[in-house]
């Protein structure tokens, strides 16, 4: 482990729902909770506000609602989430070549390889300046732990939340750590956490105390002898650099599960289609389809075809995901389906089978919602049979009143309030679902662009949990 705390770790503080605040000036020092809305739906996200009511990431929504009934419950927008993080590690890449990101809202820097920082000051004023670039760039704000190996960065910055800077000094960390539930550990889960408890191990120096030999009797030679290190602040794990994509994939979760076949061949078809624009977005091709089915038991089931070349033909990908659905038998139900490509290339095998792109023309994409393992469905004021779909929290822009977004709709109405996020908080009208004056639109900006490129401060104040008292800029673990 080095004797200066250059490893940083960054915490977008309650990301996707300080955006949402940051987006809507009536929602900031509330209660929002991001997540699928649907029966099935889990939150995502639980701003500050919220989480003083026990809501939590990964909960059920359904029991969220109990605990917050007054909330505002949004669908996600992912778009925005990509471009604003994209933002951020643009910023944290100014400072070092090796950043790790770890989610959209997270990653590791190391410092020392960028020349940022060699000790605790300059560590300390890299922190701090890193947190005002960011709010300047996005509005947002983040928290920052700096300590001597990435596992210490991490607590630290826990330690920050909200909107904070924490600093481990070296020589300080095992005094700091002891007294620490053992749940503080990566790697120490519920399970593992009442494993411990039972043999009457409660903290950090309780692990230590036990001894490598007794923790590996307890937990297993692998586990046991990296949960003793871990006690004795050893962790000597780099930062690794943003790993190569190894595929690309998307999935939904239905609310009810589909028994139609037809209806499970029109959302493969329409996943195929999502899957290769987020393809193409990362300009890449690939060899691999995959089909994933979740059936009505909860058994998985996976097929996957390989090409003869990559590509990133849609009619391609269409036809080889049908083909492997035929395979499947989905009797009962399906309760989630996905599309996957992998075996990637930055190139294509030009009309690889021209023969499906000409059975099956020139169709068009379906809209749809950005997936994945933490997603809901999203659409955008889409078409849907019988009436358009407006999902709460997206952006939508009236003829008359101009950019709003959609806090609610059902019974063929749909309510908008109107605000950015620029402005003060904004009024209330509803219209019926067909309104043509109505449509649905991108986000804005969170922060208006001065001249020259950089961001300014306006659209965002208040945002990011600021009704919570955050850790003290620059505060220090282990002494002064």
């Amino acid at each position: 482990m080095r004797n200066a705390p250059t490893i940083l770790h960054l915490d977008m503080d309650a990301f996707y729902a300080s955006v949402e605040q940051a987006s809507k000036p009536s929602l900031r020092g509330k209660a929002v909770i991001v997540g699928g809305l649907g029966p099935r739906g889990v939150v995502a996200t639980a701003s500050y506000e919220a989480r003083v009511f026990g809501v939590h990431s990964a909960m059920p929504m359904a029991q969220a609602r109990r605990l917050a009934p007054n909330a505002a419950y949004l669908v996600p927008r992912f778009g925005i989430y990509r471009d604003i993080s994209e933002r951020v590690m643009a910023l944290l890449r100014e400072l070092s070549p090796l950043v790790e990101p770890l989610s959209l809202d997270e990653a590791f820097v190391d410092l020392e390889a960028g020349g940022a920082a060699w000790d605790d000051s300059s560590a300390r004023l890299v922190g701090a300046k890193l947190r005002g670039d960011i709010r300047a760039a996005t509005g947002l704000a983040g928290s920052v732990g700096l300590a001597a190996c990435k596992m210490l960065a991490k607590i630290a910055s826990e330690q920050a939340k909200p909107d904070g800077l924490v600093l481990i000094e070296p020589g300080t960390e095992r005094a700091m750590l002891g007294p620490m539930s053992v749940r503080t550990l990566p790697g120490v889960g519920p399970a593992t956490g009442d494993h411990l408890r039972r043999a009457g191990i409660h903290t950090v120096e309780e692990i230590a105390e036990a001894g490598e030999d007794e923790l590996v009797r307890l937990l297993g030679k692998a586990h046991g002898h990296a949960l003793y290190a871990m006690a004795l602040a050893h962790d000597e794990r780099p930062v690794v650099a943003e790993r190569e994509t190894k595929s690309v994939s998307v999935e939904d979760t239905y609310d009810v599960d589909i028994h139609d076949r037809v209806r499970v061949g029109l959302e493969v078809q329409r996943l195929a289609d999502r899957c290769v624009r987020r393809l193409r977005g990362a300009g890449l091709s690939g060899r691999t389809i995959v089909l994933k089915v979740r059936r009505y038991d909860f058994s998985t089931l996976t097929r996957s075809e390989t090409l003869r070349g990559p590509t990133d033909d849609p009619a391609v990908v269409r036809e080889a995901a049908a083909r492997l659905l035929e395979s499947v038998d989905t009797t009962g139900g399906v309760r989630l389906l996905g599309v996957g490509v992998s075996g990637l290339a930055d190139y294509t095998q030009e009309d690889l089978f021209a023969q499906a792109a000409g059975e099956l023309g020139e169709q068009q994409p379906v809209e749809g919602a950005e997936g994945g393992a933490e997603a809901v469905a999203v659409a955008r004021g889409e078409e849907g049979p019988g009436e358009r779909r407006w999902l709460a929290g997206h952006d939508v822009r009236h003829a008359e009143y101009g950019h709003g977004w959609v806090q609610g709709s059902g019974l063929g109405r749909v309510t908008v309030r109107f605000e950015t996020p620029g402005s003060e908080p904004g009024r209330v009208r509803t219209f019926r679902v067909e309104d043509p004056g109505l449509e649905a639109v991108e986000p804005l900006p969170l922060v208006e662009e001065r001249p020259g490129g950089s961001g300014g401060s306006r659209g965002a104040a208040g945002s990011g949990g600021s009704a919570t008292s955050g850790a003290s800029e620059g505060a220090v673990v282990g002494g002064v």
